[in-house]
């Protein structure tokens, strides 16, 4: 039995004794503990290693106080899974230096097998939930196929993927080809995190915001509504699609448990469009974590006003920046934690 469940709770609608919280990118870079980690190994050494992950993954447990642990690793690992070179470069980014361009390069790809491949990812994960110790939740992950083919195609960040979608505007059969490969693969990924012992599952369509609501349906949601629909009966799913609030309503449709939300929509207006049966989970924005404590206090409790009791799982509105001070992070999670309505 886990000790502190308020987030499968909250996730299941039932009333808590405080508001649940969590920080997207918890572990890792703005800590110095894991700075240390990362100084002796490279990225995905680090991913690939079960005790490094699981010392990464509970850092912030400890260190922070957070409610639930979210699994370090990477939403690049399926497209490397899949076949393709990434390279992570340290305040530079992810590479593919060889992207897909053309029908022909769908070759390369393939939809793998997953204990094959991300056999790793699993053994991290029983490796974490033994040290947690029924401490609290772990949350598993994976990118939505919008965003994995964002990267993919563009082969590099970008702040339009412009590149991506004129992919998927002038090479629409192999763009969905492509799009049906992720989802399956990303379908059996996700249901061995579930057997290797996660409790919640996050999506990440980070990119999903760069898309109109017309788009965000085709090239987006009805790939994730396969995700969502195949693991939401063992475990609680959130979605997290980046600026794509207009499809709020579409995105509760999908039976999700939870909806991430950014700091660009406000809870009252995100709580309209996504209606009462699904938990809202966000939307401070991570640069307000580096105002002076007594601002953050502040802005922290205007949040969880304007979201109100129930169903909201204090987070940020996208992963926490390098440059946060850790006792910024902690100020965020203690007010959430000492805040009673």
């Amino acid at each position: 039995m886990l000790k502190n469940d308020l987030i499968l709770r909250t996730l299941r609608g039932e009333q808590t004794e405080r508001t649940p919280v969590w920080m997207m990118r918890q572990a890792g870079r703005y800590l110095p503990e894991y700075i240390v980690i990362r100084n002796k190994y490279g990225f995905f050494e680090r991913c690939q290693t079960p005790e490094l992950a699981c010392e990464i993954t509970i850092q912030p447990v400890d260190i922070v106080g957070v409610d639930a642990a979210i699994l370090f690793s990477d939403i690049l690992v399926v497209p490397q899974a899949m076949g393709l070179e990434v390279q992570l470069k340290e305040n530079v980014g992810p590479l593919l230096p060889d992207p897909i361009k053309l029908a022909s390069d769908m070759a390369r790809v393939r939809v793998p097998d997953v204990d094959e491949t991300l056999g790793y990812v699993f053994d991290a994960i029983k490796l974490i939930k033994q040290e947690l110790n029924d401490r609290v939740p772990l949350i598993g992950f994976a990118g939505a196929p919008w965003t994995l083919l964002c990267y993919m195609v563009q082969g590099k960040g970008s702040k339009t993927f412009d590149e991506a979608k004129a992919f998927c505007y002038a090479q629409p059969e192999v763009a969905h080809q492509l799009l049906q490969m992720i989802t399956d693969t990303t379908i059996a990924y996700l249901k061995g995190q579930i057997k290797a012992g996660a409790d919640v599952l996050q999506l990440f369509d980070s990119w999903g915001g760069l898309l109109s609501p017309t788009d965000f349906e085709n090239l987006s949601l009805r790939y994730i509504r396969q995700i969502v629909a195949a693991v939401k009966d063992e475990v609680p799913t959130i979605v997290f699609a980046k600026g794509a609030w207009h499809s709020l309503e579409a995105m509760a449709a999908t039976g999700a448990a939870g909806l991430g939300i950014d700091w660009c929509i406000d809870p009252k207006m995100a709580r309209k469009f996504a209606g009462n049966n699904v938990t809202l989970q966000g939307n401070f924005d991570p640069a307000k974590l580096l105002s002076p404590i007594p601002v953050i206090e502040a802005e922290v409790k205007s949040m969880l006003q304007a979201f109100g009791p129930g169903r909201h799982i204090a987070n940020l509105g996208h992963g926490i920046l390098p440059n946060v001070p850790v006792a910024h992070a902690q100020a965020f999670v203690n007010t959430v934690k000492e805040f009673r309505f």
